[in-house]
């Protein structure tokens, strides 16, 4: 059972717009939703609380985001099982979100620094496309803002994500896997 969800982004107003934050956004999203808000701070991370549920934004940059993971872990005694780690995806199309119960970082650093800190794959993730086609540099992209016409995807992604991360909550894992992996939203 989910109970910790954890978005990954880098702090600061500087990164509030871009790709790399896409954990973050969808995590707001929620939280709007469900009227809660992020007025805690522990472990590195802000933090908000209700229905039985903890969302946290760590506040560690994207990179070093396993810290401030294992610590939360760690204050909650939760098991990496227990939480869902929300974060982009270079290698899904925009409009493409993709959920596991496990896995390898998939050249995410963030989700490579979270395996490092806390010693194993095996937790789930719900990784959210923010394509790639035709970039040079990666760094200068993920840490780039979403271009006018993307942004109007991003939006029903993110929609689609709250669904999705609801359906996790409520229907479990598998369910939400079969019903949303196979999505391709415009």
């Amino acid at each position: 059972m989910i109970r910790l969800l954890i978005g990954l982004g880098n702090p600061g107003r500087l990164y509030q717009k871009t790709r790399h934050n896409v954990g973050f956004m969808l995590l707001s999203r929620l939280a709007k939703k469900k009227g809660l808000r992020f007025d805690k701070r522990y472990c590195k991370s802000r933090i908000a609380e209700g229905e039985g549920i903890i969302l946290a934004k760590p506040y560690t940059f994207v990179n070093l985001s396993g810290k401030s993971v294992r610590a939360l872990l760690h204050r909650l005694s939760l098991s990496p099982q227990e939480m869902l780690i929300i974060c982009d995806d270079v290698s899904l199309a925009l409009g493409r979100i993709r959920i596991r119960r496990k896995g390898s970082d998939g050249g995410h650093n963030g989700l490579r620094s979270i395996i490092k800190e806390i010693g194993t794959e095996d937790f789930p993730r719900l990784r959210v496309g923010i394509g790639r086609e035709g970039i040079r540099d990666l760094v200068e992209y993920v840490l780039g803002e979403f271009q006018k016409e993307e942004s109007a995807i991003l939006e029903k992604v993110l929609e689609v994500g709250v669904e999705a991360v609801e359906c996790i909550l409520e229907e479990g894992i598998e369910w939400a896997m079969n019903k949303y992996n196979s999505l391709v939203i415009k």
